[in-house]
């Protein structure tokens, strides 16, 4: 038997929220569907956002170097979703 408990998703996200983003590519229609809050893009770009652990937006761009390179200056480590 398992005694451990999980952790709670939340509590895992906040572990790496300041030292691990990921990029995440996504269509500038599902950009404005994720964010509510950013302002608002055209339809039909191709987009790379960097993500904080929780989810929030670092900053979105059109090219995935220029995320990458944006988790490097801030000393974040980008990790992998699959």
């Amino acid at each position: 038997m398992n005694d451990r408990s999980p952790i709670a998703p939340e509590i895992l996200a906040q572990l790496g929220v300041a030292k691990v983003a990921y990029v995440k590519s996504m269509r500038s229609d599902d950009f404005s569907r994720a964010f509510p809050q950013a302002p608002a893009l055209p339809p039909g770009i191709d987009l790379f956002a960097l993500v904080s652990a929780d989810g929030t937006p670092i900053m979105v761009t059109d090219r995935r170097e220029d995320a990458v390179a944006n988790a490097w200056e801030n000393e974040l480590e980008t990790v992998s979703l699959h």
